[in-house]
Formats: C-alpha cells, structure tokens, sequence
C-alpha cells in the first residue's frame, strides 16, 4: 500500500468525500432557511439516491469508451464545475433561492458522482498487490468512516459558524484539491475498447449484469447485498428518530449518540480487517457466514430493547461485524472479477443498491408510520437471517473464482 498511485487514490476521493458530506448539509440548512419545509429536506436525499441509480445504469456505457483515470478524472472535474455554478446561484440569489434548481443541481452532482465510485473500487486491485487488497479495502472502510463520523457533525458546526453559503465554497475548495490528486493516479492497465458493432448499446448496459449473473460467486454476493441494502433501511435517520422518541423515550440527542456509536462500530470493524487481513482473505467463506449470522441478530436485539445504554452497545456491535462482512464481500467481487470487467460489475452493483434502497425506504416508512415501529426492526432481521442462511445454503459457490 505504498504506491503513490493508491495515496493520491484514496486522498483525492476523501476530499471528495467530504465535499459530499458538507455540501449537503449547507443545502439542508440553506433549504431549511429559504423554504421552512420539512418536504424539501426529505426530497434532497430522495433525489441524490435516484441520481445514483440512473448514473449506475449508464455508467457502463462509458466504462467502455474511457479508461478508469479519465472516468475519476472526469466526474470530478464536472462536479466541480456544476458546484462553482451553484455557488454562484446561491451567492447571487441568497434571499430567493428556488429549492427546485437547488435539488437540480444536487441531483445533477449526484450523477456524476455515481460514475466515481465504481471506478475507484474497480481501480483498487490495479494500484495495489493482491496480497494487499484485503488490508487496502479496509483501510479504505476505515478513512470512509472517518470521514461519515465526523463529517455531518462538523459540517453542523460549520454552517452554524460561518453560513450555508461559505460552506460550499469551501467545499468547491476540496473539490479542487481532489481533482489534482486524481490527475497523479498512474494506472497502468492497458484499456482496450471493443471494436465489436455488435455490441449494442443495450448490451453493453446489461453486460455488468450478465457478468454478475453468470458466475456463482458474483451472483450470490449479489443476492445477498440486494436482502441487506432492504434491511438496512432501518437504520436511516427518519426510522431511527422515531425508535429513539417512541421506544426509548429520550430526547434527539440520543438519536446522534446511536448514530455515532454505530459509525464508531464501522471504523473498528475496518481496524479489525485491516489487523487480520490475512486470516480474513484466508477464512474468506466462512467470515462472510459467521459475520451474516451475527449481523442479522443484532435488528432483533435493538428492536426489543429499549433501554438506551444498550442500544448504543447493540449499534456498534452491528456496525463492527457489518464491516468486516462488507470488506470480505468487497474483497470477494475484486477477486472474482477480471480487471477489465469489475468496472461494470460495480456500475451494476451501484444502480441495484440505490433503487433497491430508495424504494425500501418508502416502503419501511409506511410500515414504521401504521405499525409499532419495532416491527421494523423486526422485519429487517428477518430478512438478515435469510441472507445468512441463503450464504450457508451456497457456501460452496461462494468460493471466490476470477471470470474473465
């Protein structure tokens, strides 16, 4: 993990990061502020999920025509520019601002963000020894963490310090930063682009989906992320809040404490998978079913609790044994996966675990909204457990073999 190229990686996607984390809340904020509505907050994440979705889905069409530097290269620099543009709208029309173009200009940022993403875990096995990629796809979990624990509350007291509107700005800055890290990447993978006519355009849109599809190991690691990104709606911050007001009778603070204790939980849990990165990559299998088994526990436990102490205890622990599984299934796709394909396979991946999120969310919220809202946590179990038993049931074919 000494490679310049894979410093400039994950530092110039870090600035990214937290660009993303504060931009967001200064337009929540500035939202807030302009609007009073409830509704425009709750649309803002709605719209930058749905941008994902679409950009996972024609992401592949340019994975195709562009190498992986060009397409990081590239999402950056146009989030870039669109964000100055937006600072500019903001700045000029502080007092009128039309949460209509402010979303637009969210969503649009959003889908380009889309493109980022998958190639930067596509690139990770290109900049990094295979005997390392355990150790770097943990490392990588633990800056991510990093950077969501502290990003939100920091961006908070950043609005409330200085404004919204220099927020941005200050973001448009780590933009920047982030660009020029991404120009110093050197991959040294030969893309070749297919000179087939054949390849329609719509083959090459399914074609991350017929990979994953056709190989076992792919195939079930999809299945299961398609169960978990359902359950995981639980945890959003709207279900939560309720828990917190209804189950456990305490004020809003305690909402940020679980919320922290469980992104404290995710930052150990890459800790952990970095420390024991070469038994992990070695028991690959039987982590991924040891740590599904234990997960899909821990809804049951925090739905039935409810004493305060004791959630933040059950939300850590499911946040540490939630990495450690999500690093061995990110592992588990990188090295069943040839280099010129995981591109698409991840591009796929993004747009199934967008849609399958954002439509879970609705769903889980009509259910919290007309039920006790234990039965939420209780459903997301449920369908944790199946996930598990679904990985022992094929824990034959999840035997990582690279595709070409």
């Amino acid at each position: 993990m000494k490679s310049k190229s894979f410093k400039y990686l994950w530092i110039g996607q870090s600035f990214a990061d937290i660009g993303d984390v504060l931009y967001i809340v200064a337009l929540i904020s500035l939202l807030y502020s302009s609007t009073g509505s409830p509704f425009y907050l709750a649309f803002l994440p709605f719209a930058i999920t749905f941008a994902r979705f679409i950009s996972g889905i024609f992401a592949p069409i340019l994975i195709n025509r562009l190498n992986l530097k060009s397409l990081l290269v590239s999402s950056q620099v146009i989030k870039t520019v669109l964000l100055l543009l937006l600072s500019l709208y903001v700045y000029m029309q502080i007092e009128a601002m039309s949460p209509f173009i402010v979303i637009t200009f969210a969503f649009t940022i959003s889908f380009f963000d889309g493109w980022a993403n998958p190639a930067r875990d596509a690139m990770l096995p290109r900049l990094v020894s295979s005997k390392e990629l355990v150790r770097a796809n943990s490392f990588l979990a633990s800056v991510d963490q990093i950077i969501q624990l502290g990003g939100w509350a920091f961006g908070g007291i950043l609005v409330a310090a200085i404004s919204g509107s220099y927020v941005i700005w200050l973001t448009l800055l780590l933009y920047f930063v982030s660009t020029l890290m991404m120009f110093g990447i050197i991959d040294e993978t030969q893309h070749e682009i297919s000179k087939d006519k054949e390849k329609a355009f719509w083959y090459v849109l399914k074609e991350g989906w017929a990979i994953i599809w056709r190989n076992p190991s792919l195939r079930n690691i999809h299945v299961m992320l398609f169960i978990e990104s359902i359950a995981h709606v639980v945890w959003i911050a709207a279900i939560l809040y309720v828990f917190v007001y209804e189950v456990l009778q305490e004020s809003e603070k305690w909402w940020g404490y679980i919320n922290v204790s469980f992104f404290v939980g995710l930052f150990i849990g890459g800790v952990v998978g970095m420390k024991f990165s070469t038994m992990i990559e070695k028991h690959m299998t039987k982590t991924i079913i040891m740590t599904s088994f234990v997960v899909s526990v821990m809804p049951f436990l925090f739905g039935v609790n409810s004493n305060a102490w004791m959630a933040l205890i059950i939300s850590a622990m499911f946040g540490l044994f939630e990495q450690i599984k999500g690093i061995s299934l990110q592992t588990g796709i990188q090295q069943s996966t040839s280099a010129d394909m995981l591109p698409k396979v991840y591009a796929a991946q993004s747009a199934l675990t967008a849609i399958t999120f954002g439509l879970s969310t609705l769903f889980f919220g009509y259910i919290s909204e007309h039920y006790n809202i234990r039965v939420v946590f209780i459903l997301a179990g449920i369908l944790l457990v199946m996930s598990a038993i679904y990985a022992l049931k094929n824990k034959n074919s999840l035997e990582m073999k690279k595709v070409a």
